[in-house]
């Protein structure tokens, strides 16, 4: 039997596409740019356990979002079934998913992550068929196999070859693991918004959460929680708490509860040109025919997917 909850859940999913406002597209931005730059972060924080660089990461940024809730006037205190709602955003969007993400970024250049990630909108529309019985039109069936073709020729070089790269390999398995974590995350976060828990409230105590999963896995694993003091590791720490977490989960899931995951994920099909641009000049990475065609698929793929004919179906 289908709940309330679900059907409220459903329908913040799938709501019926309404004329974007100038904030919706200074949002748009900010997730963009915000995320766009932070693969490249993510890959600088990636040389101790990631499970301890998270810890930190989410420890200082809860501290943030909890400051930035007081001074807003956010409500915090909730009752136990809401924080089944936290403890479940915290596993799925402020720990399982970066793990993820961050354990697959060693072997891999970080604007192929970003392209990986981009797939969530992808995902989005397939959990919402799965979950909710939301029917998918042939528009939706061509983007989803074109935005994947794109990503087998994006990691063609990186995965192809005389023999078959079994680390690249895996390490594309955590990342696409990783995003199909924050889009269920997306579901959480569209049941909260239905319930008028604010996205800042439900950040906060997920944060929580989040970090103190982190630190027992950490513990659990006998890790060191010693970090280097080394000027990459801090910049790159610093902006993944501030701008990475704060500023970027602040934007994208606001934009999340005023039109829903099928018009946000929109980000996820810009993000990675930016991306990729910071790669190409920050990690070499190399351009080649594949590639290029790979990166037109997987956006494309991704444009129709997203595309208000698509929708309307």
């Amino acid at each position: 039997m289908t709940s309330a909850s679900d059907i409220d859940a459903g329908a913040v999913i799938s709501q019926q596409p309404q004329s974007l406002s100038m904030f919706d597209f200074f949002l748009y931005g900010t997730t963009v740019f915000a995320w766009g730059f932070s693969w490249y972060a993510l890959k600088l924080q990636a040389v101790i356990t990631p499970e301890i660089a998270l810890f930190w990461r989410f420890l200082f940024a809860t501290f943030l979002m909890w400051g930035w809730a007081k001074l807003g006037g956010h409500k915090l205190l909730f009752p136990l079934r809401a924080h089944l709602s936290f403890a479940a955003l915290g596993l799925l969007l402020f720990s399982t998913n970066f793990l993820l993400f961050y354990h697959g970024s060693r072997e891999l250049p970080s604007g192929l992550l970003s392209v990986v990630f981009s797939l969530a909108s992808v995902f989005n529309i397939v959990l919402g068929f799965v979950l909710f019985r939301q029917k998918v039109s042939r528009a939706l069936v061509v983007g989803a196999v074109l935005g994947f073709s794109g990503i087998c020729l994006m990691f063609y070089q990186e995965i192809a070859g005389s023999t078959w790269n079994l680390a690249a390999l895996g390490g594309l398995g955590l990342c696409a693991l990783g995003t199909l974590s924050f889009c269920f995350g997306n579901i959480v976060s569209a049941r909260a918004t239905a319930q008028k828990i604010s996205v800042i409230s439900a950040s906060a105590w997920g944060m929580v959460y989040g970090t103190i999963l982190l630190g027992a896995n950490g513990l659990m694993q006998g890790a060191s929680f010693d970090v280097p003091f080394t000027p990459e590791f801090i910049w790159s720490f610093l902006y993944m708490v501030v701008i990475g977490s704060i500023v970027a989960f602040g934007a994208y899931l606001t934009l999340l509860g005023r039109i829903g995951s099928a018009r946000a994920g929109y980000a996820t099909v810009m993000f990675p040109i930016v991306a990729l641009g910071v790669s190409t000049a920050m990690e070499g990475y190399t351009w080649t025919i594949t590639s290029i065609l790979g990166l037109l698929f997987a956006l494309g793929g991704n444009w129709i997917v997203l595309s208000r004919s698509a929708q309307k179906k």
